[in-house]
């Protein structure tokens, strides 16, 4: 017994004065099949170096950097390295400097150590970790979690997630400077953190602090050019031409837009899309020879709607974002002051359109619309903003694609395009076909409702109806009852003798000052060939000189 006890003691000395390399793994309790993630921590006097260990990228992405955290016990300190491609930075913190408080629950034998094991709540998550002090030195795979005595042998979150020891071995090489001497341009943790998701993003400008207004403009009858930006239609639409690049599939695309008054104190209708140039016709030609060079729909009201659905040899606007501008932000916020509410400065949209990918890449021409008759009209910016699913960059073929079929917003308004006005006589009608092999075959749906005044359709809810192949599968009716939420982006909105103001009344899909989220309905159910997709919306008469309208787009998603 004797014998034994004094081998342990040295083993245990041993240990405690070498260098060694433990593995972790995390994993899902329960989960059979997933990918584990290994955390490598090297121990060496008193200090350690902490790694997330990953293959090592023979095509990175744009703005990967390896990342490396130290951990020096006798100085207290934190280390974050973040070493990118063309620079270095990093963060320190103290290790006891947190307000992570542990409570002690009791001592068990764990994956072979005997260990005390701790508990405590952050975020609402339930943390507990076990530590064992039988190993000699100290060493955790999380010093954001703080400091506690001996190694960790398990970490569960919520009872689920589980960072487990699974080997310790001695360092055979001593590593006496465990820290490196250089560790790069110094940052606040929040400042690296956001640094190391800034460089990850690829961000791609399209418009910055455009005007969208009513004024004279020469009309534009050329080829557009790259990277610049045309005023249409007397300047309320604006397009660029852009070469996009070719992005792997993992990666997340949204579209930021930002918008305030110039001049302009009411809530306008307003689009960012696409123009499809591959067949014979396109929108592109209604921009720049008129929109006589459409083709029309004649609806039984005898009136032409120019331009909104898809033909044998053109493919209508695929609309990224619909959104409605507020009753004056920016412009107008010195107007009117109410209590306890601060105008904001301007709109902010920001949506997920990674289904149109197959838009967003090459020679691609994106136009933004905002319908107003003001000549300082509105400002607006636009980004197209790209967030990595993956560290490796893939050039996989693209899966995702899409087919525009309809788009009844009236973008060249202000050059004659009708409105939609067409669903008070007649339905939408028009034929699509799906490829052989396509999966996941959806229609993506926007549709808001129009007619400012009590019997308007705009604050009348009504049940879009849509048939294929001449049943009728889906109903939706558009309704937004939530606009209240937004005061404090329209400060120049009506305000009436019972506390409400105009801005909050509910609306047929939309608010001032929001974008309308698309609806998807799913059909895989249809055979690969030739279809056909009816639209009928029960709108409202007209009033004098006033009347309703449906703005609708709908392009088919799919997957091959």
């Amino acid at each position: 017994m004797k014998r034994l006890l004094i081998g342990i003691m040295v083993l245990s000395v041993q240990i405690a004065f070498g260098q060694h390399i433990l593995t972790y793994e995390s994993y899902a309790k329960g989960v059979a099949e997933q990918d584990t993630t290994t955390i490598n921590v090297v121990e060496s006097y008193k200090c350690l170096k902490i790694r997330t260990v990953e293959k090592k990228l023979a095509n990175p992405i744009p703005g990967y950097a390896e990342t490396n955290t130290y951990v020096n016990y006798a100085e207290d300190s934190v280390y974050t390295i973040v070493d990118f491609a063309d620079a270095k930075y990093y963060s320190s913190y103290p290790f006891t400097d947190n307000d992570v408080v542990f409570s002690e629950e009791g001592s068990e034998k764990l994956l072979g150590y005997e260990c005390k094991k701790y508990k405590t709540s952050i975020n609402s998550n339930t943390i507990e970790v076990w530590m064992t002090e039988s190993l000699g030195f100290e060493a955790t795979p999380m010093p954001g979690l703080g400091r506690l005595s001996g190694v960790m042998v398990r970490c569960m979150r919520n009872g689920s997630y589980i960072t487990d020891l699974e080997e310790v071995k001695d360092q055979k090489i001593d590593l006496l400077n465990l820290i490196p001497e250089y560790k790069g341009e110094r940052k606040t943790t929040r400042e690296l953190s956001q640094l190391r998701k800034d460089r990850l993003v690829i961000r791609i400008p399209v418009f910055e602090d455009e005007q969208i207004n009513f004024a004279d403009y020469e009309p534009f009858t050329k080829e557009i050019p790259f990277d610049t930006v045309i005023h249409f239609s007397h300047g309320t639409l604006i397009v660029k031409r852009m070469k996009l690049p070719l992005l792997p599939a993992h990666y997340q695309i949204f579209a930021e837009i930002q918008q305030r008054s110039n001049g302009d104190a009411y809530d306008r209708s307003a689009s960012v899309f696409v123009i499809p140039t591959e067949s014979a016709k396109s929108f592109k030609d209604g921009l720049t020879q008129g929109i006589e060079t459409l083709p029309l729909i004649v609806g039984k009201d005898g009136k032409e709607y120019q331009g909104i659905k898809a033909e044998k040899d053109y493919l209508p606007p695929v609309e990224l974002v619909r959104f409605f501008t507020s009753f004056g932000a920016g412009h107008f916020n010195d107007r009117v002051q109410i209590d306890g509410l601060e105008w904001t400065e301007e709109n902010y949209y920001k949506q997920e359109i990674s289904e149109l990918r197959d838009r967003l890449r090459g020679d691609v021409l994106i136009g933004a619309f905002i319908g107003n008759y003001d000549k300082g009209g509105h400002k607006i910016s636009l980004n197209l903003l790209a967030y990595p699913g993956d560290n490796k960059w893939s050039e996989k073929p693209l899966k995702q694609h899409s087919i525009p079929i309809f788009n009844t917003c009236n973008v060249l308004e202000m050059s004659g395009q009708n409105y939609g006005h067409l669903f008070a006589t007649d339905t939408l009608e028009v034929e699509f076909e799906i490829p052989k092999d396509a999966k996941n075959v959806q229609l993506r749906y926007i549709s808001t409702g129009h007619g400012g005044w009590e019997n308007g359709d705009e604050f009348n809810p009504k049940e879009n109806a849509i048939f294929i192949d001449g049943e009728k599968a889906f109903t939706h009716t558009p309704w937004r009852c939530d606009c209240a939420t937004f005061r404090d982006q329209n400060p120049v909105s009506g305000n009436f003798w019972n506390g409400l103001s105009s801005s909050d009344y509910s609306r047929s899909g939309w608010c001032p000052g929001t974008a309308t989220n698309p609806i998807w309905f799913d059909l895989s159910h249809l055979k690969p060939g030739k279809h056909t997709l009816r639209i009928a919306i029960p709108q409202g008469k007209d009033e004098g000189e006033s009347f309703s309208h449906w703005m609708v787009s709908g392009v088919v998603v799919y997957e091959l």
